[in-house]
């Protein structure tokens, strides 16, 4: 009983010692922050700020607007949505020879300030009493019209397009490109007709595109299809491309080339020269398109100057 007895007061004494600790312990444990995975943490795609979406669409639509206007109900309010100020504005009729924008593209764009730019576009005028069709260019100050929260509603002119003269081309050479020199197609280059049976599915519809695809490239032909023929008249090759006369080798699979592939279009009203990018890929012995690329290659000089 006396062991007993003095058991349990050293028990007794040992929690009232130890309890404090005990309790700091859990209350630490309790409020240490647990990472739990909610819908607010999941990743989303963030909207383009202001300075991320060009207003050359903008201008281009305004000019349209602004050439054709009259004294008409419905053109005061077409440009009027696209600058207030118009609605005080008096337009004077232009009977039969109305003038209209045939087309308009922005040629140049700079950034005043934030949310605020001067964009120069390239109107081809039609109906002038003046004289024949001509280009002109028009100056268009365009502000970014804020929202809730600061982000961009839209675009507004904040004054009419100011006629100026036809921005100064650049004189600077240009970029060099990552190809070899231009050679005319080899025959015994079984990559030429893997590139020109694909052009001729692609441009003028004869034959199905996906025999030509490597698996998991996805391009579509161009519909209704603008030409009836297409020759492949040049071709420069990004690194080492067989030597003319060399027999045909097959290809490892896997193995890649990059081409530069210029092409004469014929279509039933019209023939234009075009350059396309290539990336081929080799599989089952054969050249298969992997890749119709954006843009051709440049050279690493050019991309350093650029970069400069």
């Amino acid at each position: 009983m006396a062991n007993a007895t003095a058991l349990v007061r050293w028990c007794a004494w040992g929690l009232l010692l130890t309890g404090p600790l005990l309790g700091g312990w859990a209350l630490a444990s309790t409020t240490q922050p647990v990472a739990v995975p909610t819908r607010a943490q999941t990743p989303r795609a963030q909207p383009a700020s202001s300075d991320a979406v060009a207003p050359s669409g903008f201008a281009e639509v305004y000019v349209a607007a602004y050439v054709k206007a009259t004294d008409s109900d419905a053109d005061a309010e077409e440009l009027a949505a696209l600058y207030p100020a118009a609605r005080s504005m008096s337009w004077a009729a232009q009977g039969k020879s109305q003038e209209h924008a045939e087309s308009a593209s922005a040629v140049q764009v700079r950034q005043v300030s934030a949310g605020y730019w001067s964009v120069t576009v390239a109107a081809r005028i039609t109906g002038s009493a003046k004289g024949p069709d001509s280009v002109r260019y028009f100056q268009v100050p365009v502000r970014a019209t804020a929202g809730s929260k600061g982000a961009a509603a839209g675009w507004t002119a904040t004054a009419l397009p100011a006629e100026v003269a036809a921005p100064t081309a650049s004189k600077g050479t240009a970029p060099k490109l990552s190809y070899g020199a231009a050679h005319a197609p080899l025959a015994s280059d079984p990559a030429v007709r893997t590139v020109q049976d694909f052009l001729a599915a692609y441009l003028t519809g004869r034959g199905e595109l996906d025999r030509y695809l490597s698996p998991g490239t996805t391009l579509h032909a161009v519909r209704p299809a603008p030409y009836t023929a297409v020759t492949v008249t040049q071709i420069a090759e990004n690194g080492q491309g067989p030597a003319e006369g060399a027999e045909a080798q097959t290809p490892p699979d896997g193995v890649q080339r990059r081409l530069l592939v210029d092409v004469d279009a014929d279509g039933k009203h019209t023939s234009r020269p075009m350059t396309y990018a290539f990336e081929l890929r080799a599989r089952d012995g054969r050249w298969e398109v992997a890749s119709l690329e954006a843009a051709p290659a440049l050279s690493s000089e050019s991309q350093e100057r650029q970069g400069s």
